[in-house]
């Protein structure tokens, strides 16, 4: 095809004076696109103690219920999901669905298996892979970065406690990152000051090194008994992955990185100012998504266990309220629905930016598929009936506006809808966890 002098090559703009800029597509780059697909992405965002749930046939028409409308079929906004209501064409609501092995675990645990659907309280004692860490294995080779995984108290938590929704497999959390600065660093700055050849010198040389003490540990590896064999096994596996790890970062070291202004994100912000502080983190994964640094991410906003973080205090400088946030989200109905409310405020927030940046002949919303909830209901410590949102994915197959309930003869685990949603994306599985097969009910 003869490019006319209007049209604009995309890698010819985004690759300007040897920089990457990250711009959404044009009109004028639309001919360049023809024939390759654009992005499918996908977001896991997690909530911790609960959303107010009343109960009785009162309790589910209340003002302040997280659910919008007692019965299944269209949503009925109402005053704890109002700020969804601008995004009606783009937001689902699942009800009845859970993780059957999140039922043996603590009321404060379950979010440890949000992402996983490990049978913790079961067969399995550590967690295993979550479904953004299956999707970056078959696609995250396709970006820069094959997930970003954020969490407003950083690191991993422990056993029942978990910081982090992402898992690379049984028993290998992987820890969240919470500072602005690092996270943004990280995704546009990750050379931290050497030049391009440095980098690569400095790659070559760990990968001479991983490359000994692979030999060295097969060796050994023979000459041991099975219990060992296993150990050394572990630590092989430690090893590919920093080989894989040398080897993609030695591999994009030969594209430009996004330039991305930090002056239009406050990355000093602290979570003594909940709004900003939540903001910004949604705001820098607005960035990785639409500068295609990467397409998969988890980011849990509260964990079940915060009375260790500043964010065990969220609740007192969002609205004032005197106590820690556990008991505002479990003992206080009037104030309930207030904090439910804000928190609304801040994910419709984060999708409104995503609505609002163009691609193709569509939006960011349109192709990424996000996953918002609790893994609790409110005064309660039970493991059952997750509160969850499903928002976007128009353009990958999803379809919303309406309350979904799957309950009594409709149960199914919610882990049909984590195969629906990996399948959205571009990596399809033939099962997850304990699933029994798609969603089509969330399907246009």
């Amino acid at each position: 095809m003869a490019r006319k002098s209007w049209q604009i090559d995309r890698r010819q703009l985004l690759c300007g004076g040897g920089l990457a800029l990250g711009l959404p597509l044009l009109d004028g780059m639309a001919w360049s696109m023809k024939g390759r697909e654009l992005p499918r992405r996908l977001v896991v965002s997690y909530i911790s103690y609960g959303v107010y749930e009343p109960k009785g046939e009162k309790g589910q028409n209340h003002p302040w219920n997280w659910w919008p409308g007692a019965n299944p079929g269209p949503l009925e906004f109402n005053e704890s999901s109002a700020p969804f209501a601008p995004l009606a064409p783009y937001v689902s609501y699942l009800r009845g669905l859970d993780h059957a092995g999140g039922y043996g675990l603590g009321g404060h645990s379950s979010g440890d298996v949000f992402a996983t659907g490990a049978d913790m309280g079961g067969t399995e004692k550590t967690n295993n892979v979550s479904i953004d860490q299956v999707a970056a294995k078959l696609r995250g080779h396709e970006t820069r970065y094959a997930s970003l995984v954020l969490g407003t108290e950083g690191g991993t938590g422990t056993y029942g406690r978990a910081k982090t929704l992402s898992h690379r497999g049984p028993g290998r959390p992987i820890p969240a990152e919470h500072r602005p600065k690092a996270i943004f660093d990280g995704l546009f700055r990750p050379y931290a000051g050497e030049n391009v050849a440095a980098v690569r010198a400095r790659l070559a040389r760990e990968a001479s090194l991983l490359d000994l003490l692979l030999e060295n540990a097969r060796g050994v590896r023979r000459r041991l008994g099975r219990a060992d064999q296993e150990k050394v096994d572990e630590y092989l596996d430690s090893l590919r992955s920093l080989e894989q790890r040398t080897q993609r970062i030695d591999r994009w070291t030969h594209v430009p990185l996004a330039e991305v202004d930090p002056g239009a994100l406050d990355l000093g912000t602290s979570r003594r100012d909940p709004e900003a502080y939540t903001r910004c983190l949604y705001d820098l994964i607005v960035l990785a998504l639409r500068t295609d640094s990467t397409r998969f991410v988890s980011f849990m906003l509260e964990s079940e266990a915060s009375s260790d973080s500043e964010t065990w205090h969220y609740a007192s400088h969002a609205l004032g309220y005197e106590g820690a946030t556990h008991d505002l989200a479990h003992k206080r109905p009037v104030e309930s629905g207030h904090w439910d409310r804000w928190r609304a405020r801040q994910h419709a927030y984060f999708l409104e930016r995503l609505r609002d940046t163009p691609e193709g002949e569509g939006n960011l919303l349109d192709r990424t598929a996000v996953l918002w909830g609790s893994a609790h209901p409110h005064a309660s410590h039970s493991n059952v009936n997750y509160p969850l949102q499903l928002a976007g994915g128009n353009a990958l197959g999803l379809s919303h506006g309406r309350l979904h309930a799957f309950e009594g003869a409709r149960k199914v685990p919610l882990a049909n809808l984590l195969v629906t949603l990996l399948d959205a994306v571009g990596a399809p599985v033939e099962r997850f966890a304990d699933s029994t097969g798609p969603m089509p009910e969330v399907l246009a």
